[in-house]
């Protein structure tokens, strides 16, 4: 039996009931963006863990369990395709909008300078 087996095998009830909305969001994700998805379990801090994916055409998205055994359970239960990191074909394949660089170049858009930044 490997480590996550045994893990997912010992979720408490609350846990299990979590893992399985959890899943439920990731197919109806899988299903509006090509009906597959490839994601990667995070660990992102005492809020939980974090569960990001994207779709075949693209688009991505991210679901947080409160830890990471109810993480691993419901990326099962959704038949999402784990990889070990946001590496490779997975990030490649991710499309992003203008939203996205609108907030990752907010200065360079005009949004504000950094304090002790010259233009």
């Amino acid at each position: 039996m490997t480590e996550e087996t045994a893990t997912s095998e010992t979720l408490t009830a609350a846990q299990d009931r979590r893992a399985r909305r959890i899943a439920k969001n990731l197919r109806a994700f899988a299903a509006a963006h090509g009906g597959s998805a490839d994601g990667v379990v995070e660990y992102v801090g005492r809020i939980g863990t974090r569960i990001a994916v994207v779709g075949a055409d693209g688009a991505w998205g991210d679901q947080v369990a409160p830890d990471h055994a109810t993480a691993l359970k419901a990326a099962e239960l959704s038949g999402v395709t784990l990889h070990e990191s946001f590496e490779g074909e997975p990030a490649a394949r991710v499309r992003t909008t203008a939203y996205e660089w609108k907030r990752m170049a907010a200065v360079q858009l005009g949004g504000t300078q950094p304090r002790g930044k010259a233009a």
